[in-house]
């Protein structure tokens, strides 16, 4: 009779499995003003999911329309080793959009579930800027600047563009490119669609995602996870903790970073 009372007291004091959620919200980009996603401000929060709890799995929360490859690929790393270390699987919940380095963060999981709305890929590298020559000209404005090496006033604005410019921008871009598609191949290997090119910078909704294989089916994150690890699956969200000032929305580098967050996520986005 002692005997039978070992596995039921063992199941009583079980706990249900823990989900650690990682949400990586808002534009990817350096320390800057603090609004952005970077390595340095998620270190901590990343490594406290894999580790606090044991948990059964890791969710990544995602919304963002990307930013520095950088930053991107030094989160995403950290991710994939944490995971590896701790022998944890990986699941990325596209919310609004995973694009660009959104989409880079996403590939750090190991399946990337999203919405019939969400927008995913975007796989590409862009730069852009602006030209003011023909402006201040109009004006009657001089442009001097002086520089002591031939290349320190590469594609200034206030210049005609030069060929010799572009091409030695051009000459950046294409292997961060292709660091992009080498990480998206690795990560997705043989779910990505043969025979078309996704790594054009074109962007697609949710099911055309699954179809095309940059991910593996339509789901929400609590549901989902529910019905992978159990009803009683118990939820803890980490990310990133914002200065009181900004979580009310009272400092100017609040209205700044949410100008550009704006701008960023309007570039893949049909609003409802």
């Amino acid at each position: 009779m002692g005997t039978m009372r070992i596995p039921i007291l063992s199941r009583l004091l079980s706990k249900p499995p823990l989900i650690a959620v990682i949400r990586l919200s808002g534009t990817i980009g350096g320390a800057g003003r603090g609004g952005g996603l970077n390595d340095a401000a998620l270190a901590p929060v990343i490594e406290r999911a894999f580790r606090r709890g044991k948990p059964a799995a890791v969710a990544l929360a995602i919304n963002s329309p990307g930013g520095s490859p950088v930053q991107s690929s030094l989160i995403a790393a950290r991710i994939r080793r944490l995971a590896d270390e701790t022998e944890t699987p990986v699941h990325a919940f596209v919310e609004d959009v995973a694009a660009s380095g959104g989409y880079w963060l996403a590939c750090a999981a190991d399946q990337i579930w999203a919405d019939d709305s969400s927008i995913l890929g975007s796989i590409g590298v862009i730069s852009a800027g602006f030209g003011f020559h023909e402006l201040i000209d109009k004006w009657g404005i001089e442009r001097r600047i002086h520089t002591a090496g031939r290349s320190k006033s590469t594609l200034d604005p206030f210049r005609p563009e030069n060929p010799e410019d572009v091409a030695r921008l051009q000459a950046i871009l294409e292997p961060i490119h292709q660091a992009f598609k080498d990480h998206v191949t690795a990560r997705r290997g043989t779910r990505l669609a043969e025979g078309r090119d996704l790594f054009t910078g074109e962007f697609w909704a949710g099911r055309q995602s699954v179809e095309l294989g940059l991910a593996d089916g339509i789901a929400h994150l609590v549901p989902k996870m529910r019905a992978l690890y159990g009803d009683k699956a118990r939820f803890e969200l980490h990310g990133l903790r914002r200065p009181l000032l900004r979580r009310l929305g009272l400092s100017a580098e609040t209205l700044i970073d949410a100008a550009e967050d704006r701008l960023a996520f309007l570039r893949f986005g049909a609003r409802g």
